[in-house]
C-alpha cells in the first residue's frame, strides 16, 4: 500500500480522488492554522537568539540533514557560536534533551546523533522546538558560550517559533510530486511557501530557476564500529547495501555512482532502530555490510567488523556561500 500511495503521488492516478475529502479537511486545517498565526488568535513565539529553519514541504527524505551540517560548519568557521534544535524523531525521549556526545541515539534519534558527531555543535531535541530552543540558549549561557544563532532541523510548518530566516530543500528528482497536498500528494503546503525563502536548494537533479544545486558528495569509507577510514577496497568485495533513511534509493544509486555492484539493497523504514541479529542475517560471513552514517550511528555498540559506512558531505558553489555569509552577517548585525 505504502509503494502504491507513493508512486501515485509522484504521477496522478484517478484512484486517489477516493482520499479528496481528506485532502479537503487538510487543506481546512492548515489554512485555518495559519491564519490564526497570521491575525495573532495564536502567538508566534521570538526567542533570544536569531533562528533559521531548514526545512522542505513534501514528506519524505529530501536531503536537510546534509544542510544542517554544512550551515553549521560555514557559521562555526565563520566564528558564531550556533547551536541546533530538532523535534528528535525516532527517538524515544517525551521531554527537552540537551545533546551530547554520550547520549544514545535511541534516545535523542539518529540525525542529532550525526549532527553532534560531525560538528560537536550544542544541540537540544523536543516536540516543543519553542521550549527546545529557549532550554539550548539557557544551556549555552550555563556553559559561558553564549549562542549567536540557532539552526532547526526541519520545523518550517512550526509556526510558533519565530524565523529570521528559511531555507527550503528540493529533492531534484521527486520534486513536489503531482503537485497535491496529503494525503492525495506529497506535500504539506503549495510551492508558494517558497517565496519569501532565503535559499531553496535542490537536492540532485537540475535545479529549476532562483534554485542553489546541491550535491551530496562520497567521502572516505568508514568502519562502523571504530569510526575509522577503511583500507580495503570495498568496490571489489562481495557486499549487501541497507538504508533506513527517507529516500533509500538515493543510497543504492550512489553506490551505483562509485562502482559498487552489492548482492542485495534492503531498504528500511525512516529512523527505524536496529538489533544486532537483524543486520547480521543479511549478510554472509564473507559479505560486507555497508550502510549510511545516519545508520551507523545507530549500529555502532553491535558492529561486526565488516560493517562499514559512507559519509557525505554537502556541496555548493562559492557563491551560495558568500550569499549565505551576507545574510548571516544582516541578521547578526540586526539583533
Amino acid at each position: 500500500m505504502k509503494g502504491f500511495i507513493e508512486q501515485s503521488w509522484q504521477k496522478f492516478n484517478p484512484l486517489l480522488l477516493v482520499l479528496s475529502p481528506l485532502w479537503i479537511l487538510y487543506w481546512l486545517i492548515t489554512a485555518i492554522r495559519r491564519m490564526c498565526y497570521r491575525i495573532g488568535i495564536k502567538d508566534t513565539v521570538k526567542v533570544a537568539v536569531p533562528v533559521i529553519i531548514i526545512g522542505n514541504l513534501t514528506v519524505g527524505g529530501n536531503g536537510k540533514t546534509p544542510v544542517v551540517v554544512w550551515l553549521v560548519k560555514l557559521m562555526q568557521r565563520l566564528g558564531y557560536n550556533v547551536g541546533v534544535i530538532s523535534r528528535g524523531y525516532g527517538g524515544t525521549n517525551q521531554n527537552t534533551l540537551i545533546v551530547g556526545s554520550a547520549t544514545d541515539s535511541k534516545e535523542c534519534g539518529d540525525e542529532p546523533k550525526l549532527i553532534v558527531n560531525q560538528t560537536g555543535c550544542l544541540m537540544a531535541v523536543g516536540r516543543d522546538r519553542v521550549n527546545a530552543a529557549q532550554s539550548l540558549i539557557e544551556h549555552a549561557k550555563s556553559l559561558g558560550k553564549p549562542l549567536d544563532f540557532i539552526v532547526s532541523d526541519d520545523g518550517l510548518q512550526h509556526y510558533r517559533l519565530h524565523r529570521d530566516a528559511e531555507i527550503i530543500v528540493i529533492d531534484g528528482e521527486r520534486r513536489f510530486g503531482n503537485g497535491l497536498l496529503l494525503p492525495m500528494g506529497p506535500n504539506r503546503e503549495g510551492q508558494w511557501r517558497m517565496d519569501n525563502a532565503l535559499l531553496k536548494i535542490c537536492n540532485g537533479a537540475q535545479p529549476h530557476q532562483g534554485e542553489a544545486l546541491m550535491t551530496l558528495a562520497p567521502e572516505q569509507w568508514r568502519s562502523v564500529k571504530t569510526n575509522e577510514i577503511m583500507t580495503v577496497d570495498i568496490a571489489k568485495q562481495s557486499s549487501v547495501a541497507m538504508a533506513g533513511i527517507g529516500y533509500p534509493q538515493r543510497f543504492f544509486d550512489t553506490l551505483v555512482t562509485l562502482g559498487i555492484k552489492t548482492e542485495n539493497n534492503v531498504g528500511f523504514a525512516d529512523h527505524q532502530h536496529y538489533e544486532y541479529e537483524q543486520l547480521s542475517m543479511l549478510i554472509s560471513d564473507s559479505q560486507w555490510l555497508l550502510m549510511t552514517e545516519k545508520d551507523a550511528v545507530k549500529c555502532r555498540e553491535f558492529s561486526d567488523d565488516t560493517w562499514c559506512y559512507l559519509p557525505v558531505a554537502a556541496v555548493f558553489d562559492d557563491n551560495i556561500e558568500q550569499k549565505i555569509k551576507e545574510h548571516l552577517e544582516e541578521i547578526h548585525h540586526g539583533v
